[in-house]
């Protein structure tokens, strides 16, 4: 009777660890295909070259292709919405920054995505300042000096940035805001463009990042007069701060970091957060990253998060008091 009584229990027991096994066993193991990562920047940007370096580490690890796929425009909401709205198993990875993650949602009416519901942040990668630059013919070296001329062209001065709604759009519109100036904000889709607009004298000035910048002041096009930051980055030193310019209280970081779909698992969420750490202390990437100006930040994916809040409360404050709305 207890042999009889045994045995069932004992199969009844291993059928039920096989089962739980089962889901487990069925779950595929990421990377089970090509790894796209979205950047909402053209070719040539700060986003595309991040993502170009991260996508050659990273295509080892994971042993599948990394594809970069540029998808500017909508000051970089068109390509964040790609990732927000793709399947959530963390095989399309978006890379954003502080335009269509922390600000768009205080400026936009309507957005196709909600970066809080839609969006997790998955790892930060790098963070710089964004740089104040001159088209090289303007009469001005200094930040008082632009300021003052500025104020001579009674309203016609003309800014690029690389889209509504960027960093660099919110950081020029501070710095009128602070002093009392106006100017003309002519967006572009992506630094690049917006770069070339003031070395070709399209426009007058940009806040922007500076890898888009160098190849203009080596060839003369382009005069770079101050860091929208308290600290100046090493690739950067000689460049004075705003604050030492005289004009306070316009500090702005443009920061940068992976997101993928809410609902992705949190295991493929914590593998990508740790592998993309690890590549970040790669020599060769440190490297490439020092001589663009970007700074490496990585760190955990709470570190990211509080970032990102951090950035909405304070921006959200700000686009408010200089009642920025767009449609």
């Amino acid at each position: 009777m207890q042999r009889r009584t045994v045995l069932p229990a004992l199969l009844a027991t291993a059928a039920a660890v096989l089962a739980l096994a089962q889901p487990a066993a069925a779950q595929p193991q990421w990377p089970s295909r090509p790894v796209h990562i979205v950047v909402p920047a053209p070719a040539g940007s700060s986003l595309d070259i991040i993502a170009r370096l991260l996508g050659e580490k990273l295509k080892d690890r994971w042993g599948q292709p990394v594809v970069v796929d540029n998808k500017p425009g909508a000051g970089g909401m068109l390509g964040v919405d790609v990732a927000a709205k793709a399947p959530a198993d963390g095989h399309t990875i978006a890379i954003g920054f502080n335009g269509p993650i922390a600000f768009a949602p205080f400026m936009y009416r309507k957005m196709p995505y909600d970066p809080a519901k839609d969006l997790v942040p998955v790892v930060m990668t790098t963070s710089q300042p964004n740089v104040l630059a001159v088209n090289a013919n303007l009469p001005v070296k200094t930040t008082q000096e632009f300021l003052a001329w500025v104020k001579q062209q009674g309203g016609k001065m003309n800014y690029s940035s690389l889209g509504m709604g960027s960093s660099s759009h919110l950081t020029m519109e501070l710095l009128l805001s602070q002093t009392g100036l106006t100017g003309t904000h002519v967006p572009y889709n992506g630094s690049p463009p917006a770069a070339l607009a003031v070395a070709q004298g399209d426009t007058d000035a940009t806040f922007t990042t500076a890898p888009a910048l160098l190849n203009h002041v080596k060839a003369g096009k382009v005069r770079l007069l101050a860091v929208s930051a308290a600290q100046v980055p090493e690739s950067l030193k000689g460049l004075p701060t705003l604050a030492d310019g005289g004009v306070k209280g316009v500090e702005s970081l443009a920061w940068n970091g992976l997101f993928v779909a809410a609902g992705t698992p949190e295991a493929v969420v914590q593998k990508i957060n740790a592998d993309v750490n690890a590549a970040l202390t790669d020599a060769q990437l440190k490297t490439v990253m020092d001589n663009q100006g970007l700074t490496i930040v990585g760190g955990t994916q709470a570190d990211f998060r509080k970032v990102v809040d951090s950035d909405m409360k304070r921006w959200g404050a700000i686009i408010e008091r200089i009642g920025l709305k767009l449609d």
